[in-house]
């Protein structure tokens, strides 16, 4: 699903750009990142390892900051293109951040279970 989202970030952040006369947005050219680096990487490393997969509110609530992070550097993007800004574009980094972090800590101090197939 995530190596999904990082070709579908690709491919909108490619088209988005073509039709921008040239004016570009580093905040849209990279919004790849979060996807691959949260999602991509760690649910591969865990697969690879072993490792127990998340579950139950630890997985919703990491994906859903590795969305928001995805969705607030696309929306950045656009704006930056479109040569405005938002004060309120900064709920997405924190919310996603927020989101990430209570993720993990729900994972590391929910009970072991076994890992998913």
């Amino acid at each position: 699903m995530y190596l999904f989202a990082v070709l579908l970030c690709v491919l909108c952040g490619a088209v988005y750009e073509y039709f921008s006369h040239e004016v570009f947005s580093y905040y849209m050219l990279y919004a790849f990142a979060f996807p691959l680096v949260g999602g991509v990487f760690p649910y591969f490393y865990m697969a690879l390892s072993g490792c127990r997969l998340p579950s139950g509110l630890s997985y919703n609530l990491y994906n859903s900051g590795i969305a928001a992070l995805t969705v607030g550097s696309i929306f950045n993007g656009v704006l930056e293109i479109y040569g405005t800004t938002n004060k309120l574009v900064c709920v997405y980094w924190i919310a996603g951040a927020a989101l990430i972090i209570f993720g993990i800590i729900f994972f590391l101090f929910s009970p072991k279970q076994k890992r998913r197939n």
